[in-house]
């Protein structure tokens, strides 16, 4: 696995062209229904207009039913073109939105980690609000041209009537939009401020769930608590800051529409009274100018949401074009081989050497939890292989050629605070229900008291990371999970740390019994394990300092004994 170069980043705007690009069928019926839409309110007044022009000169029941009909039928026309081009609109955003979280979330999932500098929390912001808001752009656009259509059937009637009119309006739609382009760009900037920082927020309480319990023992959840409300309310005022200039844009809007529908109808009345348009032309003129204040409102709230969109796509950006923070290989790993540690120097690791053979149960006794974490993290290759000293071998291959598929199915690192999922006991023990071995991996791990005490047994509802088990029940189905999948390697990190000591010894028994002729690491302090083990390495300034079975470390080690005697 190698460090690769830095692709041209993708930016906002190709990721909005894409979604342009892959909706465009459904964008072109959208615009045109929606055109019909906007064209048959244009049509509604303009009729008016010409039903009372009509009837001034022809009085009888048959040009007013004529004139019925010809409302009648505009008005189904507004009636189903809306209803059609809403729904593929809403439909082409809804899955257009829904790839897009999936893309970013494939990111924040794949076995290879990307470089994003952003937390957990701000992932999942920019996979939920950023990717639903860069998905309106799906209806921004044909609701723009409909408006726009809306706005140029006006001009052309009011200026078939007068001159005069048609081009009050043109001028006033321009001057209308100058204005309000400038006030986007305020409230992009900051909208795209407002984003960061809730998903700054966001990542900060998903980081405070994840540690809340250690937080409780030393008493550091009030300063954590002080830390998060400082965040949330930066982003608080943040969203105040840009209501305003929302409100701003709004009410300016609102008063530009109003002001030009205003002068459309005096001036329409003027030259009424003037005798230079008939009384018809003047019933359409008011009431063009009346249904021409909602396409403008439209029509001149689409730049902000082009903003808004643009804005949440820049985000996505910083996910999808992150490189990965490693390269993988090709290779893949002969048989089990077993484990081997050559010379590794990374964090508080200092020339680590060690080797397990295949079919080997090992424990290692690590004195320091940076040292663990740190040794953790390399079995996990959640560190790329430039950035540490030394080789890692995985069945006799370094870990660097190893294709990451083949790492996941021949070595499995489970750490401590592995995640507890929201479904059942067996969805979490067999997330892809691969018909594994949970029979034996419930009994191993001393899960079956929790299947026995419910009435669904392994059916059991699990609420999101296990919030209805306790400690324990949490960290024994971790266990069962990674018993199940039964790799060639199996890594454990502190397995029985939340149980109670008669319990961890039947754990200690089952981990041996069920991984026979399986090569199994186990980082933890616990006597019963390092009982059960093969043999035990001590793990000490980030070296291997000795190595023994458990009982002779206890008899000629006494810096070994008050380390994991209890």
């Amino acid at each position: 696995m190698t460090t690769p170069d830095r692709p041209e980043p993708r930016t906002g705007a190709a990721i909005l062209r894409t979604a342009l690009r892959r909706n465009a069928s459904a964008m072109a019926w959208g615009t045109l229904l929606m055109g019909m839409y906007q064209a048959g309110e244009t049509a509604f007044p303009i009729a008016l207009g010409l039903i009372v022009e009509h009837t001034m000169r022809e009085r009888g029941l048959g040009s007013l039913a004529l004139s019925i009909a010809a409302l009648a039928m505009i008005i189904t026309t507004v009636s189903l073109s809306w209803r059609f081009g809403m729904r593929i609109l809403q439909k082409a955003n809804t899955t257009e939105a829904h790839r897009w979280r999936v893309r970013v979330a494939a990111c924040g999932l794949q076995p290879v980690a990307r470089k994003t500098g952003l937390k957990s929390g701000e992932v999942l912001t920019i996979a939920t609000e950023d990717a639903d808001q860069t998905a309106d752009i799906i209806e921004v656009v044909p609701l723009l041209i409909s408006s726009l259509v809306a706005v140029l059937i006006t001009a052309v009637a009011l200026g078939i009537a007068s001159v005069r009119l048609g081009l009050l309006v043109i001028v006033g739609t321009v001057a209308i939009l100058s204005i309000l382009s400038v006030m986007s760009k305020r409230i992009g900037d900051g909208t795209r401020e407002q984003q960061a920082r809730v998903a700054r927020a966001g990542a900060k309480v998903a980081d405070l769930i994840s540690g809340l319990r250690p937080l409780h023992g030393f008493g550091g959840n009030h300063a954590a608590f002080l830390s998060y409300r400082r965040l949330s309310a930066e982003a608080r005022n943040q969203a105040v800051a840009v209501a305003k200039v929302n409100g701003a844009y709004a009410g300016t809007a609102l008063t530009l529409n109003a002001i030009l529908a205003a002068a459309v109808t005096l001036t329409a009345g003027w030259e009424a009274l003037s005798g230079d348009i008939t009384i018809g032309q003047l019933v359409m003129a008011v009431g063009l100018a009346q249904f021409i204040m909602e396409p403008l409102k439209l029509f001149s709230e689409m730049p902000k949401y082009v903003v808004v969109a643009r804005a949440s796509a820049e985000r996505m950006a910083l996910v999808l074009d992150a490189p990965p923070v490693l390269t993988p290989g090709s290779a893949r790993p002969s048989g089990d081989g077993g484990l081997e540690l050559d010379g590794v120097r990374y964090g508080a690791l200092r020339d680590l050497k060690f080797h397990v053979s295949a079919g080997e149960f090992v424990a290692v006794a690590a004195y320091q939890a940076r040292e663990a974490a740190d040794l953790v993290s390399i079995l996990a290759a959640n560190v790329p292989p430039d950035a540490y000293e030394g080789v890692v071998r995985v069945g006799g291959h370094p870990l660097a050629d190893l294709s990451i598929d083949a790492v996941r199915e021949h070595l499995l690192v489970n750490p401590y605070d592995a995640e507890i999922f929201a479904g059942t006991l067996r969805t979490n023990i067999d997330p892809a229900d691969a018909g594994r071995m949970i029979p034996e991996a419930v009994e191993a791990s001393m899960l079956t008291d929790v299947v026995a005490l419910h009435r669904d047994g392994l059916d059991h509802a699990v609420r999101d990371r296990g919030a209805n088990l306790s400690g324990g029940q949490r960290q024994r189905l971790s266990l069962a999970r990674a018993l199940a999948a039964d790799p060639a390697i199996l890594v454990l990190h502190d397995p029985t740390t939340a149980v109670d000591a008669v319990t961890e010894q039947l754990i200690a028994r089952n981990l041996a019994n069920l991984r026979e002729d399986r090569t199994t690491i186990v980082i933890t302090s616990s006597p019963a394990i390092l009982d059960a083990a093969d043999r035990v390495l001590v793990l000490d300034g980030g070296t291997i300092t000795a190595e023994d079975t458990h009982r002779n470390l206890l008899t000629s080690d006494q810096t070994y004994r008050q380390a994991v005697a209890r």
